[in-house]
Order: structure tokens, then sequence, then C-alpha cells
């Protein structure tokens, strides 16, 4: 039972509501930590990532079956944080390998 709550406990402090969230609810974490929650525990894919300067990366995450976005800024220090989010994304999605 422990193990389940603070599992979600954790997720529902990392990552604010997708529905309500303001640019004052950045949620930041160690990179590597983020993109597994993002993937596993969101269900959300990388769909294009760019550089903002020699130190900052933004990546845009969807989930694929909701449409519900993330944009999230990487760091050179292992720090991401998710500065922006929204519903109804309708860039292109690729299809299966």
């Amino acid at each position: 039972m422990w193990p389940r709550f603070a599992s979600l406990l954790i997720v529902s402090l990392a990552l604010p509501s997708l529905g309500e969230a303001q640019i004052a609810d950045v949620s930041c974490d160690d990179s590597d930590r983020m993109a597994q929650t993002l993937t596993q525990v969101l269900g959300a894919e990388r769909q294009g990532m760019g550089l903002r300067d020699p130190e900052t990366m933004l990546e845009v995450w969807v989930k694929r079956a909701s449409g519900d976005w993330m944009i999230v800024q990487s760091y050179a220090n292992g720090t991401s944080c998710i500065v922006a989010m929204g519903e109804h994304w309708e860039g292109e999605m690729p299809g299966p390998a």
C-alpha cells in the first residue's frame, strides 16, 4: 500500500494539473526522472526539440491519446522544468516505425 501511495504522491507533486496549470506552476526535476515520468507515468512522447541557447534545450511532449501537450525546458546541469502545458495538440504525429 505504501509504495503505491508514495508513487501517487510523487507524481501529483511533480506535475501540476494539466487543465488548470499556469506558468507560476513550473515543475522541475532531474532530467532523466522527468523523461521517465513523462513516458512511463503519463504516456507522453517527445515530438520535437531544439536549442534555445548553448545551455538550454526546449522539448515538446505530447500524450497521443488525449492531445495534452507539455513544453519542457532542459538545462545543461541535468535539470528539466515543465514551463507550459495545454490541450488539443494538432501537430503531425509520426506513425509507427
